[in-house]
């Protein structure tokens, strides 16, 4: 029989993952933690959680790490914006998406909350903050990631509405703090500024919130959310000249001023792409974050706001906290 009080967490060593953990312990959950064997346990330290080895991927090993299992919080999932082989980022954001619900089903797992992302909203033609009622389209979405995360929201709902499936949704933005140990694509814009090598900037806006907000987010959507209904957990929207002026405000530079314009940078994320696939290193101009940078992508936490309570400090918190924790991880040297 299922444990109502056991929690599975998915991506339980990333960024939001190790977040999430933490804030299900503080509410009294018992954590079981989903790893792969290769990823690094340094976010996990001295936190009293089950671990398990598995791969969302993997039928068998979801099987094992769901028996028993009442709620299930599935967080892991592919954030880049790049790979040599993009069939990669589908394969984890979609296909690991089915095989996670499929066991949770076959394992009567009782709630869960789906860790989906802004990503599969609307940002096109918007003239103020999108909400939850501007779904995106898989085909009109700028790059792999942002296609497989549509593509797994949209099987998700299509779970919930035929075979039942007991699922909140909830959408972050960008989160930013600490514990950002790959780090993140936002994570690397954050080190590069404070370490001095952004001297410029292309017209864009981001909405940032801080990670352990995020996290909380997610526990509100599992104890109030509504079964098959979407939640933003965003922060503030914020110009990204106005991110870098305030990194480098914290970290004694001087702000960037110089706005570039986008098409001549096209060419040099080719070249930067080509290096990738020789090096095998994610490249940090690429061509899908240009296109994306096209847009503001500004987001209403409003309805998170009004039905679970959800709340999010000021946007430059997170930035002190992910500086303070990259500093002290060595990122800045």
């Amino acid at each position: 029989m299922p444990d109502s009080d056991r929690v599975l967490i998915t991506g339980a060593s990333g960024f939001v993952g190790s977040a999430v953990i933490r804030t299900a312990l503080a509410r009294g959950h018992r954590v079981r933690a989903l790893v792969r064997a290769s990823s690094p346990r340094d976010n996990l330290r001295e936190l009293d959680v089950e671990l398990v080895e598995g791969d969302m991927r993997d039928a068998a090993s979801m099987d094992k790490a769901l028996s028993g299992v009442g709620i299930l919080l599935h967080v892991a999932a592919d954030y880049r914006l790049w790979a040599s082989d993009p069939a990669d980022i589908m394969r984890a954001n979609l296909e690991g998406t089915r095989t996670v619900m499929q066991a949770a089903l076959r394992q009567g797992v009782e709630r869960i909350v789906y860790t989906s992302s802004v990503a599969t909203l609307r940002v096109q033609g918007a003239s103020a903050p999108v909400t939850e009622s501007a779904p995106a389209d898989e085909q009109q979405t700028i790059g792999i990631y942002k296609r497989s995360k549509v593509a797994a929201e949209r099987l998700v709902e299509q779970m919930i509405a035929r075979q039942g499936l007991p699922a909140v949704i909830v959408n972050p933005s960008t989160p930013i703090g600490p514990r950002d140990i790959k780090p993140t694509p936002t994570g690397r814009i954050i080190v590069e500024a404070a370490l001095g090598k952004i001297p410029a900037f292309v017209d864009t806006g981001l909405n940032l919130a801080h990670v352990d907000d995020v996290a909380e987010g997610h526990l509100l959507a599992l104890e109030r959310g509504r079964i098959g209904e979407r939640y933003i957990l965003g922060g503030d929207d914020v110009l990204l000249r106005d991110m870098l002026g305030e990194i480098a405000r914290m970290t004694g530079r001087k702000a960037p001023t110089l706005t570039l314009p986008r098409w001549p940078l096209y060419p040099l994320a080719h070249v930067a792409q080509g290096i990738a696939r020789l090096s095998g290193k994610e490249p940090f101009l690429t061509v899908d974050g240009l296109k994306m940078s096209r847009y503001h992508m500004f987001f209403s936490s409003a309805k998170a706001q009004a039905e679970l309570g959800y709340r999010a400090r000021p946007y430059a918190e997170g930035l002190r906290d992910a500086l303070d924790w990259f500093g002290g991880a060595g990122y800045l040297k």
